[in-house]
């Protein structure tokens, strides 16, 4: 996850320059400033543990299906997520489904995979299709299908500034995207009818 090419004190100098930045008429840092360069890389080292996780560990243990053959869903897994272009959170849901053929995943491993994807820099859109990418190449299912839905910092606090704008993306696979009747009944088990 770190950078090994800069140091922990380098990362921290640069905090200390943004936060004087903002601050500047400031003298010297007020209490409440001065170890906020820590804290903010101490906290970045929990946010961004997304990049020393891999996608074949977290799904490497799977169970015989035994048959199974039905979709496999876990839906509102609650993401946090910091966007790439403006360094600011945006946080949401995610559904993720698929059909098993052989191997059915533990559901945790599920939650393992969006929290994987959304603890980087991040931008919905590559969210949802690397959480596809990743159920399509490791577990080979019949179909998979991605639905993520988020509610972003860089709309909510600035610019327009629209308070209930929650944005959707969506993955769909194999027989999710083959077939309506797929589709259509992942959409009934998603909204509970």
């Amino acid at each position: 996850m770190i950078n090994l090419k800069i140091s922990r004190d380098e990362a921290k100098k640069a905090i200390d320059t943004i936060v004087r930045y903002l601050e500047p008429n400031e003298g010297e840092l007020r209490e409440g400033l001065i170890d906020t360069p820590e804290r903010v890389v101490k906290s970045w080292e929990e946010i961004f543990t997304g990049y020393s996780l891999e996608a074949e560990k977290v799904l490497e243990s799977t169970f015989n299906a035994e048959g199974y053959d039905g979709i496999v869903l876990l839906k509102d897994i609650e993401y946090h997520s910091t966007c790439e272009h403006h360094l600011l959170p945006f946080k949401g849901k995610a559904h993720v489904a698929y059909i098993p053929v052989e191997r059915i995943v533990g559901i945790s491993k599920l939650a393992r995979l969006v929290e994987l994807h959304t603890k980087k820099l991040q931008n919905q859109e590559r969210i949802t299709k690397g959480i596809a990418d990743d159920l399509e190449n490791i577990l080979s299912p019949l179909g998979c299908a991605v639905i993520v839905e988020g509610s972003h910092g860089c709309m909510t606090c600035r610019g327009v500034k629209k308070q209930n704008a929650i944005m959707t993306t969506s993955a769909m696979r194999g027989v999710f995207f083959e077939k309506s009747d797929a589709r259509a009944e992942l959409m009934q088990l998603i909204q509970g009818n």
